[in-house]
């Protein structure tokens, strides 16, 4: 996994691994709002979403509204953007969904992440207000990526790959059972073929011999009602019937049930969670990085 640390690298994790396991890290902050960006990366990306997120909430504020307080929630299952009073959870982002995360080297105050949203896809910025606490916050957004990430390879996260691979084989066996039937409805319309053309050339009057038909090897084809009529009765009784297979079960031209890997074991995920693992795969193999920047470029920048 490509995991940009550049300028955290040196530093030691602020909380210990039980702490974002078992529990979560809560912070007091302002939230300036969120605002769309093309790039899930980049200083200058989201440089520009706290300059229009700080213009936006300068104007509010001339107009006499409060910059709302939030509490954030940091865990290895992502970070909650609550309303403190209530606890209501305003924003869910999953770990393996933040890709960027920023805080300022100057005012220590301001700090942002980008997410992609569940449900649009598009990249979101968020930015904060964090009472001196920026960096702090950032190195624990890391640590709890970094966490999750390592709790992903040993929940099953390794298996993805091979998972994709059987998908693979056994969408190749679907196209073979399909060829196999095609080929079989071929050769059958050519035993149809060769029945009309016996019946046309027989002399007038008389019957020809009723013989049975034979597949494309020469071969009588198996019937489980042939096979039990070729059956001697034992002590003057009949065997007892052959019990018939449901129709229900598809086979293939050799008569083989068709192969599903997905339903040989209890420990394979369906498709949902499949592709579930999918996404946090991704997500964890683009990483996060933590950067120290400066937001503050003009005078107006520091009025929020």
């Amino acid at each position: 996994m490509n995991r940009a640390f550049s300028r955290k690298k040196d530093k030691t994790w602020m909380h210990t691994p039980e702490a974002l396991s078992k529990h979560y890290i809560p912070y007091n902050a302002k939230f300036l709002g969120s605002a769309e960006v093309e790039q899930p990366k980049g200083t200058e990306v989201v440089r520009d979403a706290v300059r229009k997120l700080k213009f936006a909430r300068h104007i509010k504020k001339s107009e006499g509204q409060k910059i709302p307080k939030v509490e954030l929630q940091i865990s290895i299952y992502g970070v909650k953007i609550l309303e403190p009073k209530t606890k209501e959870v305003q924003h869910n982002c999953q770990l393996h969904r933040i890709s960027f995360c920023a805080d300022d080297k100057t005012d220590k105050r301001i700090f942002t992440f980008i997410c992609k949203d569940s449900e649009s896809n598009k990249h979101l910025c968020y930015v904060f207000d964090s009472e001196k606490c920026a960096e702090e916050i950032t190195l624990t957004i890391g640590q709890a990526f970094d966490l999750a990430y390592r709790k992903f390879l040993e929940s099953g996260g390794k298996d993805v790959e091979t998972r994709k691979q059987i998908a693979g084989l056994q969408k190749r066996i679907q196209d073979l059972e399909t060829e196999n039937m095609e080929l079989k409805n071929k050769v059958q319309d050519l035993e149809n073929q060769l029945k009309v053309t016996q019946v046309s050339t027989s002399p007038a009057g008389s019957v020809a011999p009723k013989s049975p038909s034979t597949d494309i090897f020469d071969m009588i084809p198996f019937s489980p009602a042939s096979h039990q009529a070729s059956v001697p009765a034992r002590n003057g009784t009949q065997p007892p019937p052959v019990p018939s297979r449901s129709t229900e079960i598809k086979r293939d031209l050799f008569g083989a049930e068709p192969f599903d890997p997905f339903n040989c074991g209890a420990g394979d995920f369906p498709p949902d969670i499949q592709s579930k693992l999918d996404e946090m795969q991704e997500g964890f193999k683009m990483g996060l990085t933590l950067e120290g920047t400066v937001f503050h470029l003009d005078p107006l920048d520091s009025r929020c």
